[in-house]
């Protein structure tokens, strides 16, 4: 077994509780971490052997876009998707995190984490 970790995956989104989270929108860091038998794609060196990083991206951007008034939901559709494709995924940790949330004070950020 391997690990795939895909880090600080940035994007401007527009979810959230509260209704000015959803029109204004913030910025959201998405790291994931996966692991994988890389044995074959170590030794064939071809894409279609190995776990496609552009295509996890493509999908973790897709989800992005598509508002959740939590982190959690968001954060569980993500890591749904990234089982129901890609089925040599063995164990997936996944960490989203929202930049200077609106909670009344000076926070860096709010982040949920999930592993399936």
């Amino acid at each position: 077994m391997g690990l795939i970790e895909i880090e600080g995956m940035e994007f401007y989104a527009f979810h959230g509780h509260y209704e000015a989270e959803r029109v204004v929108g913030n910025k959201f860091l998405v790291n994931i971490s996966l692991e994988t038998d890389l044995k074959k794609a170590a030794s064939s060196d071809k894409l279609e052997d190995a776990l496609n990083y552009q295509a996890i991206y493509e999908l973790v951007s897709e989800e992005m876009v598509i508002k959740s008034f939590l982190l959690e939901n968001l954060a569980n559709r993500i890591i749904e998707k990234l089982y129901e494709q890609f089925p040599q995924i063995k164990k997936a940790t996944l960490k989203v995190s929202k930049l200077n949330p609106p909670m009344g004070g000076q926070i860096e950020k709010v982040s949920v984490t999930l592993t399936k």
